[in-house]
């Protein structure tokens, strides 16, 4: 751990220089985002903590890597989930991946296929080369979410 601190001094001093903020300082920074924030209508509230994964490296002794890792043993019988909890934009894929690797067998059924597509469209498309897909599931994506222009 120390070998990645020293490493990675530049995120080591942003991270202990937020830990230490003062409620007027946090309340500054929000200020960027909200103008019309007032210090008093605020409180500290811990969300809990952002993790990284420290994995051994030859060269430094440890490599920091952010991000989800996914493992699942060989008989993909358990999976588990290393590092940051994945984030709304990589939760689906993070999630089709162990399902792949735990049930290789299930995934290529015509039922599951079907069940994926349902919940996924796009699962086993490529957006790039069939835009038609892209652009229904953007419109669908618009209007769940009401940003339809």
């Amino acid at each position: 751990m120390l070998s990645v601190g020293k490493n990675n001094m530049d995120l080591t001093r942003y991270l202990i220089s937020e830990v230490m903020q003062s409620h007027k300082d946090r309340c500054n920074s929000l200020r960027q985002f909200f103008p019309d924030a007032k210090d008093e209508d605020w409180e500290l509230a811990y969300a809990g903590q952002r993790v990284q994964i420290i994995k051994k490296d030859a060269k430094t002794g440890g490599k920091l890597e952010f991000g989800t890792e996914a493992i699942t043993t060989e008989d993909g019988s358990l999976a588990a989930l290393l590092g940051a909890s994945p984030g709304a934009s990589t939760t689906v894929n993070t999630m089709i991946g162990i399902i792949e690797r735990c049930f290789p067998e299930q995934v290529k059924s015509a039922d599951w296929q079907a069940k994926l597509k349902t919940m996924v469209p796009s699962y086993g498309e490529s957006l790039i080369e069939n835009t038609d897909l892209l652009l229904s599931i953007r419109a669908r994506t618009l209007e769940t979410l009401n940003l339809k222009p």
